[in-house]
């Protein structure tokens, strides 16, 4: 199959490409490097020649509810739209779980690309997925304020991106399937303690403090919103033993 990969270049997109040239794909990452503007449209109907799925794992560093609905919106109209010119048969987006019951902030911009998935022309498949291992590090570099580190009060089930990749390969192997099973970790974790041990593993001197976010998006984030449910499916690698990798 040839495969096009937006977000290639991503925490989850570098994983996405490697199992897909590992598995014997043609693969096409757009990005900006490759002269593709997934915001602007700039160079998508190029890159989709022959192209039989597309795997969107494109994301962006905001808070903003606004500024994250205006990514994914227009990243999204643009994917549909080149697809549809080009005969792109399958759409596959990787989104969040929990993210219909806490609309807020970043998660606001991911209700709105699954609604124009849903509602869109080309035949499509919605994985939801809990946060990556690699989390605790980004927010840590996020809210580190020298020796200070401060975390949200959040309870997380953390998954493998090397597994979210993996399952999102299996899925664009197959036909459109709407949207299927949600994967998360393989149990849940605080994320203050997921940064503590991050910062030990790498030897980082840092006091970690835990703080409640107020209004309806802290508490999605404390109350257990955010972890899967029945029915959903989990990956094998432990929080503590991706920690462990990363000292080595």
């Amino acid at each position: 199959m040839k495969l096009a990969v937006a977000g290639g270049t991503g925490t989850v997109g570098a994983h996405v490409v490697e199992v897909a040239r590992e598995r014997g794909h043609e693969v096409v990452v757009l990005s900006r490097s490759a002269g593709v503007d997934l915001v602007t449209g700039t160079g998508l109907s190029d890159a989709l020649s022959g192209v039989d799925a597309v795997v969107d794992v494109a994301s962006t560093q905001t808070l903003s509810a606004k500024e994250s609905t205006a990514f994914f919106s227009a990243v999204t109209r643009n994917l549909l739209t080149a697809e549809g010119a080009a005969g792109v048969g399958h759409h596959l987006a990787l989104s969040i779980v929990g993210i219909d019951e806490a609309p807020h902030g970043y998660y606001a911009g991911k209700v709105k690309q699954e609604s124009l998935v849903r509602a869109g022309a080309v035949p499509w498949t919605i994985l939801r997925a809990t946060q990556f291992h690699e989390f605790a590090a980004q927010i840590r570099s996020q809210t580190s304020f020298g020796p200070l580190t401060v975390i949200p009060r959040m309870l997380s089930q953390p998954i493998a991106a090397r597994e979210v990749a993996e399952r999102l390969i299996d899925l664009a192997e197959r036909s459109p399937s709407g949207r299927v099973a949600d994967l998360g970790g393989p149990r849940e974790e605080r994320m203050v303690e997921m940064v503590r041990r991050y910062a030990l593993a790498i030897g980082a001197r840092c006091s970690v403090l835990e703080v409640p976010i107020p209004g309806a998006y802290g508490r999605a984030m404390r109350d257990g919103t955010l972890v899967t449910s029945a029915g959903a499916d989990h990956g094998t690698q432990t929080f503590e033993d991706w920690a462990a990798a990363q000292s080595r």
